[in-house]
């Protein structure tokens, strides 16, 4: 009890200083431990070189925050669609907390205005920045408030005001499930096939997925884990067949039996 108070009363006396008001504008509440906030919006290319020789920045509040957002996400969509089987419910979760969303929201409760990085790192280009600041920003408000608050954060700041929840929930296609399914169908074999693991400049994972159904190659995509690019393969390969009428006549056909005219010719003596 003491200690609310004491909190209350720290609380109202930061209120007036800027950078708590700069926190609270895009929080929707004033942060008590304000250093896990501002080192939240500290990317890695700015980061503070500490007496024993560590770097810091918002790579570990990430690290924490993309947990705890995952755990909050289940939690509200666990108990929102009751009737709903598993396989919804983790395609709804991922379409919510997938990069661009994540980066989307960020911008949209103006996180982005805070996030400090150095000038020769493009935020326009690699503006996964924004979406790593937000979970960083999860992380600090977990260890700030704890995990109700981060619950009441994603409620009511992010779904309640920039998330139909409804919609994003009838518009989640599951296009490997969906081409699976085709294939089982028509008795066809499908096969996602890794076809690389590289890292980029900006030292992230990319993953190239090849789908190859019948033996022959249908479509090729790539994305930030093997998941997401087997999806963007199997939804290019079902574009495919939802434009083509001819495409599982097409696949079905024998390749053309290719003739050795060479091995064929008879020696010229033999003529």
């Amino acid at each position: 009890m003491i200690k609310n108070i004491l909190r209350k009363i720290r609380l109202l006396s930061n209120a007036r200083k800027e950078p708590y008001f700069l926190f609270y504008k895009v929080l929707g509440f004033y942060p008590d431990k304000i250093d896990y906030y501002q080192l939240a919006i500290r990317h890695k290319s700015v980061s503070i070189l500490t007496e024993d020789g560590h770097n810091l920045s918002n790579e570990r509040l990430e690290f924490l925050g993309d947990a705890v957002l995952n755990s909050v996400v289940t939690d509200i969509l666990y108990h929102r669609y009751e009737d709903q089987r598993e396989g919804f419910l983790t395609n709804t979760r991922s379409k919510i907390v997938k990069r661009d969303s994540l980066n989307q929201l960020a911008v949209e409760i103006g996180l982005d205005k805070l996030v400090k990085v150095t000038k020769y790192v493009n935020a326009h280009t690699n503006n996964n920045i924004y979406g790593n600041a937000l979970e960083a920003l999860m992380g600090a408000i977990y260890l700030d408030y704890g995990y109700k608050k981060c619950k009441l954060f994603v409620e009511q700041r992010l779904i309640r005001t920039f998330i139909d929840l409804d919609k994003v929930a009838e518009n989640e296609v599951n296009f490997k499930s969906k081409l699976i399914e085709w294939c089982q169908k028509y008795r066809l074999e499908s096969e996602f096939v890794l076809v690389e693991d590289v890292l980029s400049k900006s030292n992230k994972h990319i993953f190239q997925t090849r789908l190859v159904v019948n033996g022959k190659t249908i479509s090729e995509a790539s994305g930030a884990s093997k998941k997401e690019s087997q999806q963007l393969v199997s939804q290019i390969a079902y574009q495919q067949i939802l434009s083509n009428p001819d495409f599982l006549k097409e696949l079905m056909q024998e390749p053309p039996e290719i003739i050795d005219t060479q091995e064929n010719q008879l020696p010229e003596g033999d003529v």
